[in-house]
């Protein structure tokens, strides 16, 4: 492999959750250059270079925070000596389908477990004899719910309980199937239902949403500190929220924050406009610590902060755009309503509005490349990467590295 190769790697990454859906972990998708991975003429060293990259330089075992990452594993790579950079305290080595569960299989496996590694067998939709060691091995069953019908997967289900493995259901795409994989007993979740805005259901804003909405419209506008005073004086809770934010962390001062104006000019327009972009998510949500949207939104929100740092340095206000455009682009996920009703009472912009609501510009070309960075998909991330020929395939590694660091700090600070 090439100096160069070994540069061109990528990490898509898709939450794992709880019963409660909580944030749980992420399952990370390691890849080797930009075009198919066909093309890697030596998979175990294309693997390794990747991972070894992610956790040595790019740093994803600090960026996971509290979280644990879910690492496919293929026959080749689990018995790979460079398994063991991976700091097993930190991962999941998940056992693909396609690895057959010979005996020299099984011993590796057994090794690994010795050596202190969590290991899951991934795509489960049978329970064939030929497994049943290599199960006896693993914490946890990936179970694929896509190909199988309501009484299948009732079943199956049945069959493993007994085993005592601990469930995952993936590829829930829906409520429904949310709904019974939790009444069958599953405990841990992964799919596009808890963040694809089509599917999610929708919902009203509440009074303390529009609240937030219009005070995010205010500072679009530029308004006086005093608007901004006379727009937060009926909402008690944002207030002391506010209030109590810069006396801490918000401010990096000793001053005391005794007055709304001295809270926002002390804290600032900017920090001020960020903390209620992420307040939106959180409204009514006591759990917002471990809140996959919110934790998704912060994370592409500082990404495309980051990216636009890179294409235009020391251009704050594309920063400022870029980072309001990864946020609201997750919004219809939230409230359940078309991102173009969400954006027009805000007083957006024209480019950011056209990136959120068209996909168009510079703007429009980093959001495809965020999202596309967040699914793992391969071809459709080369492509968004040929439209910004200012961002490298390390760049962008190193970048979704510090972006999931930040929103791990915030979910740190919610819970300090």
């Amino acid at each position: 492999m090439s100096e160069q190769n070994a540069d061109q790697l990528f990490l898509g990454r898709q939450a794992i959750l709880d019963r409660e859906q909580r944030l749980f972990a992420y399952e990370l998708l390691f890849r080797n250059g930009t075009r198919n991975s066909a093309e890697v003429t030596d998979g175990v060293q294309a693997t390794a270079t990747v991972i070894v990259n992610a956790f040595a330089e790019l740093g994803v075992e600090a960026a996971l925070g509290s979280y644990r990452g879910f690492i496919n594993v293929d026959e080749e790579f689990l018995f790979s000596d460079m398994l063991e950079l991976l700091p097993r305290q930190s991962v999941v080595l998940e056992i693909l389908e396609t690895v057959p569960p010979s005996p020299a299989v099984v011993e590796r496996c057994k090794a690994l477990k010795a050596a202190g590694f969590t290991l899951a067998l991934d795509d489960v939709i049978q329970l064939e004899p030929r497994f049943a060691e290599l199960l006896a091995l693993v914490d946890i069953v990936k179970v694929d719910i896509q190909p199988l019908s309501r009484v299948q997967l009732m079943q199956l289900t049945m069959k493993l309980k007994p085993i005592g493995k601990q469930l995952l259901a993936e590829k829930v795409d829906s409520r429904e199937q949310m709904e019974q994989c939790l009444k069958l007993g599953f405990s841990l979740f992964q799919g596009y239902y808890f963040a694809k805005p089509t599917i999610i259901a929708g919902k009203k804003l509440d009074h303390s949403q529009l609240s937030l909405m219009k005070l995010m419209g205010l500072l679009l506008g530029d308004a006086a500190t005093a608007e901004l005073e006379l727009a937060l004086k009926p909402e008690p809770g944002l207030t002391v929220n506010l209030l109590r934010m810069t006396n801490s962390v918000g401010s990096g001062t000793t001053e005391k924050i005794t007055s709304l104006g001295h809270a926002i000019t002390v804290l600032g327009r900017r920090q001020l406009q960020r903390w209620l972009q992420l307040l939106v998510f959180s409204a009514g949500d006591k759990n917002t610590v471990s809140n996959p949207l919110l934790m998704l939104a912060a994370t592409r929100g500082r990404l495309m902060e980051l990216l636009a740092a890179e294409l235009r340095p020391n251009d704050s206000v594309l920063a400022d755009q870029a980072f309001m455009a990864g946020i609201m682009s997750l919004m219809p996920a939230l409230i359940g309503q078309p991102i173009a009703d969400i954006v027009n009472p805000l007083g957006l912009a024209s480019h950011v509005r056209e990136a959120l609501c068209d996909g168009t510009g510079q703007l429009g070309d980093m959001l495809r490349l965020a999202e596309s960075s967040e699914n793992g998909n391969l071809e459709q991330l080369a492509k968004n990467l040929a439209s910004l020929p200012g961002i490298t395939p390390k760049t962008l590694n190193r970048a979704q590295t510090q972006a999931l660091q930040w929103a791990n700090s915030i979910g740190q600070e919610k819970q300090a």
